[in-house]
């Protein structure tokens, strides 16, 4: 019985996650697979097999192409300096400073507070006529900028809006894993004379490497399904009309897959733009894991 036990108990522990992802991870993944090769109306249904002809048209649709550069801008203009500036957000609250508990809590606040809110509250700060981004901006002599006509402005307003929800999050990440670093590793290194600067890329990234990695992994896959800010952020969507923007300027992946599946009705073709997108996140993914492992292990 206790051979039993050893040998087959590990798996019986683990089969719970296993039936869950397989019901509600990989089912729907092989099924969106499956209608991306049918003409599959959302209302009609299944209306034949015809291969791979959708993602024939995907690959010749502009629409298609314009929606994953702006993704991939908005995800990079968000994440990379969203991290940077946890990671430097982190090292401050880790020099214990008076109050670090209500600090602490603070950083949190943006990601607890609802998108709709703070995509409200960001609408206000670049609106056109009288956000006050432009009122500073006119103050040293810079033009007003229509912040939801023109594509890098309204990628910097929707990145903003990324950047300011989820930086405390990966800052208390960081944190907790830099309290676990050894504290005698910085002893030895001030008495060798190590400046705060070379401690910190020395002793304190190496350290964090695993959370940075989690960290660089999480927010790729969440900075490439961006839906909620760039939607929130076009006024259109209130009324079943949005494009991201008035020439799809800000529209991402998952919002032209929301156009097509849920406006046109076309749920083979939002299907196809679904597993492109889960193929693009895959592989942006792999490479960033990759090249902040070998970053880390250099550092």
């Amino acid at each position: 019985m206790s051979r039993w036990d050893a040998k087959y108990t590990p798996y019986l522990i683990i089969t719970p996650f296993f039936v869950v992802f397989a019901i509600f991870g990989l089912y729907p993944l092989l099924y969106t697979a499956w209608v991306s090769l049918h003409d599959w109306q959302l209302i009609d249904g299944d209306q034949g097999f015809v291969g791979l002809e959708n993602y024939s048209r995907l690959f010749g649709d502009p629409n298609f192409w314009n929606a994953l550069f702006n993704t991939l801008s908005l995800f990079v203009l968000s994440t990379v300096p969203q991290l940077l500036a946890a990671l430097g957000l982190a090292a401050l609250l880790d020099r214990g400073l008076r109050g670090s508990a209500f600090w602490r809590a603070g950083v949190l606040l943006p990601n607890v507070i609802s998108v709709a809110a703070v995509a409200l509250v960001f609408a206000q700060f670049y609106g056109r006529d009288f956000g006050i981004v432009n009122y500073l901006l006119g103050l040293v002599g810079i033009d007003p900028v229509d912040w939801r006509a023109e594509t890098w402005a309204s990628h910097l307003a929707v990145s903003s809006m990324v950047m300011w929800r989820w930086t405390g999050y990966n800052a208390l990440l960081y944190l907790a894993a830099m309290q676990s670093v050894p504290k005698d590793m910085y002893e030895s290194a001030t008495l060798d004379g190590a400046s705060r600067w070379r401690m910190f890329w020395s002793i304190t990234v190496p350290s964090i490497r695993p959370t940075i990695l989690f960290t660089v992994v999480t927010s790729t896959i969440g900075g490439l399904q961006l839906f909620a800010e760039p939607a929130l952020f076009d006024p259109g969507f209130a009324a079943n009309n949005s494009t991201g923007g008035s020439d799809r300027q800000f529209q991402t992946l998952v919002l032209y897959m929301y156009e097509k599946g849920f406006r046109l009705f076309d749920a083979g073709y939002a299907a196809t733009v679904a597993w492109m997108l889960f193929i693009v996140v895959l592989l942006v993914a792999v490479i960033n894991f990759s090249l902040t492992r070998r970053i880390a292990s250099k550092g």
